[in-house]
């Protein structure tokens, strides 16, 4: 199958802005679109599927996985959830460039799968601003925030494995890079 359309992978640890970039490049990329992961957890107010999730049955999800349908999937707090391989490709047929943000086991699987799909992660500046940013959220206590530090230890050199990796130190520089990267990949 011919695949015009390009995908871009997205990690970063918790607290290192991801989720600002992302929102800004697309909002000034409408062209880029995020791809829609499958959840066996339920909806949260205002969530529809087919939109923010794809709503799934944990059996379904289950026998989904039984049959490989799945590009990555990881469990969560209880609950599934996971890149359903026939939803990718047919966006990417159809010419469609595709954001998926995922931890970084999910995106070497993928890149596994999709060897052409663009792996970047992005970078906090430094450890001591990871965990600044980390306790300035005031959301989450000492076990959790030494938790997250440390799940960021191991992602960070997990990203060693990336195509491009974006330090996250000023949001407009990175923004700026993130966008180069975007633009040169897709008009390869």
């Amino acid at each position: 199958m011919k695949e015009n359309g390009k995908l871009f992978v997205i990690s970063g640890s918790s607290g290192v802005g991801k989720g600002t970039l992302l929102k800004e490049l697309l909002y000034q990329h409408p062209d880029l679109k995020l791809s829609i992961s499958a959840t066996t957890r339920k909806p949260r107010p205002g969530e529809l599927d087919g939109v923010n999730y794809f709503f799934t049955k944990k059996e379904d999800f289950e026998l989904a996985v039984k049959n490989g349908e799945f590009l990555e999937w990881a469990e969560f707090n209880g609950n599934y959830y996971g890149t359903k391989e026939a939803y990718v490709r047919k966006k990417l047929s159809e010419g469609k460039n595709l954001i998926l943000e995922i931890e970084t086991r999910g995106a070497l699987q993928i890149k596994e799968k999709l060897p052409d799909s663009i792996l970047i992660f992005i970078l906090p500046p430094s450890y001591e601003e990871l965990e600044h940013r980390l306790r300035g959220r005031n959301t989450e206590d000492e076990e959790t925030i030494q938790n997250r530090l440390k799940e960021a230890n191991r992602e960070i050199e997990c990203s060693k494995q990336y195509d491009y990796r974006v330090v996250n130190d000023d949001i407009k520089r990175a923004l700026a890079e993130l966008e180069t990267i975007i633009n040169e990949n897709i008009n390869k």
